[in-house]
């Protein structure tokens, strides 16, 4: 591969970059004092007119969807770069309309939706006009095995009916979120990856019900939040099933490779600015008569820090490499294997960082405990770090014909 940025890509990075400097982290600044980790009532959470506001403006500097290609955005190569370089703050995703699950739900409905679902839903989720989630995770089973799945679809005539319960439904608490996409089990008799069906789903359908929404951290994330939601003989038109009965196996497949990737991008750059922060703050601060970037072993934190980047980033490009030149499905290894290394090495390094900035680093004078929150967060979302290893190390047998 060409580690050299195409020009289409340089020019997206200068302009994200300045877009990020001028606007985004002076309100980051600003916000972090005032964050509010909200209540267990997501009926009175509020969209932040400041992140309105600075929507509209992304979207007139064309800074907006950048994440499909087929809607004038970049290859998964080029948006690698400007991914990361939007990983430097929790805010900017939702700004430049790049933030999950809104993105794997759009990827779905461009590749998958039929016309009359693309106008009905795909349209406004990509004007930023309505925000969506994602409904598969289940609480009374192990979902890291998504054949252990309960929630059903059944056909009655030209309607569907679903039943089941969800959790873990990012977006679900957003005032704008309008729809979502319900995983459940159409076909137990059918061979195994094709028994589940995936369904839209329109936030107010008769028996759909936010039960509560979950804290991450002791925070419930507003405005988006994830809930926990049941699904109580909701009746929609098979209309509504996403590709046809059966076919959900394949949609998830074809969702998750992107979007794991795009979390992975992301974190890239919160590790990022953590060492800069790091390196910054054992400059800065001395302690016994020494600066701390030389007290103890610090010098070594910051070098393997740059290290484990690197190498993650290297791994993170390769990935998006072979999904533009090759598909989503001969990149399988390689989106597991990121999903384990980036988030354990965001993880290390950022946690490394608040650790030399001591208890400044716990508090919200830094965008470090926030960024900690979201790499370990995803070594379970999308797939915990042990099934990922399994499916690595199944395709590593398989090539000895095991």
């Amino acid at each position: 591969m060409n580690f050299n940025h195409s020009a289409k890509a340089l020019d997206y990075m200068q302009r994200v970059q300045r877009f990020m400097d001028e606007h985004i982290f002076p309100l980051e600044s600003e916000m972090m004092q005032t964050y509010d980790h909200g209540n267990a009532d997501w009926t009175t959470w509020k969209q932040d007119e400041r992140i309105e506001a600075l929507k509209a403006k992304a979207k007139a500097e064309g800074l907006w969807n950048l994440f499909l290609p087929d809607v004038g955005g970049l290859s998964n190569t080029e948006y690698a770069a400007v991914a990361e370089i939007t990983g430097h703050s929790l805010l900017a995703p939702e700004i430049f309309n790049c933030n999950a699950p809104d993105t794997g739900n759009m990827e779905v409905l461009w590749k998958y939706g039929s016309e009359a679902q693309k106008e009905q839903w795909l349209k406004p989720l990509l004007d930023g006009t309505i925000r969506s989630a994602f409904c598969m995770t289940e609480p009374d089973v192990a979902s890291s095995d998504a054949t252990n799945m309960q929630a059903t679809i059944t056909q009655d005539g030209n309607d569907v009916i679903l039943n089941g319960r969800k959790w873990w439904s990012t977006g679900i608490g957003h005032p704008h979120c309008r729809v979502l996409i319900f995983m459940g089990l159409s076909d137990p008799t059918a061979h195994k990856y094709q028994q589940h069906s995936m369904v839209l789903v329109p936030i107010d359908a008769a028996g759909v019900k936010i039960e509560r929404m979950l804290p991450v951290f002791g925070g419930y994330e507003p405005p988006f939040g994830h809930g926990e939601v049941s699904f109580k003989n909701v009746r929609l038109p098979k209309e509504n099933v996403i590709a046809g009965l059966g076919r959900g196996f394949e949609i998830a497949q074809g969702r998750l490779g992107p979007g794991r990737i795009h979390h992975c991008m992301r974190l890239i750059g919160a590790a990022e600015r953590a060492l800069k922060l790091m390196i910054e703050r054992s400059m800065s601060r001395v302690a016994f008569g020494k600066p701390l970037v030389n007290l103890g072993g610090n010098r070594d934190i910051i070098a393997n820090a740059r290290i484990d980047i690197n190498m993650a980033r290297l791994l993170v490009l390769q990935t998006a490499f072979k999904l533009d030149t090759e598909g989503v499905m001969s990149a399988i290894s390689e989106v597991s294997q990121i999903k384990v290394v980036v988030p354990n090495v965001a993880a290390r390094v950022i946690d490394q960082a608040m650790q030399i900035h001591g208890g400044q680093g716990m508090s919200n004078d830094t965008p470090l405990a926030a960024l900690y929150a979201y790499a370990r967060i995803l070594r379970l979302a999308d797939g915990p770090d042990e099934v990922h290893r399994g499916l690595v190390a199944k395709w590593e047998v398989a090539k000895y014909g095991k």
